[in-house]
């Protein structure tokens, strides 16, 4: 029996999910459909197949190889392989700059990384 591996969602993937549907069934639900039928099909192929994504390509070309993504178009789903996990990162249209979409993905969660920051040295100076 083959190795089974748990796809997981992060909360940013499964609205970028959600997102991508709503807008879509607004012009048109069968499509909408169609597209989430598809793109749970090619995830779901993960628990399987976890490496059959292939390396995102602009983040090859910098050697950061962690990164794989599955295409079902136009639009990308990336995700990280760890241990027996299949984390899904983030889905968006392919039309899209990757870099634009990381640096607005960035920018809405700078507070979370800055109160992140803050908490941890807030409870080193309690331990020390």
């Amino acid at each position: 029996m083959k190795k089974r591996f748990k796809i997981n969602w992060s909360e940013q993937a499964a609205l970028d999910l959600e997102r991508l549907i709503t807008y879509i069934a607004s012009e048109n639900p069968k499509t909408a459909g169609h597209i989430l039928k598809k793109i749970k099909t090619e995830v779901s192929q993960l628990d399987y197949l976890p490496f059959r994504g292939r390396i995102v390509p602009e983040f090859e070309e910098q050697g950061f190889l962690l990164f794989r993504e599955l295409i079902a178009a136009p639009w990308r789903i990336v995700y990280r392989v760890s241990f027996e996990n299949v984390y899904i990162l983030v889905a968006f249209d392919s039309r899209k700059n990757v870099d634009d979409v990381l640096l607005e993905r960035f920018l809405k969660n700078e507070k979370f990384i800055v109160e992140q920051s803050h908490r941890r040295c807030a409870s080193r100076e309690r331990r020390s």
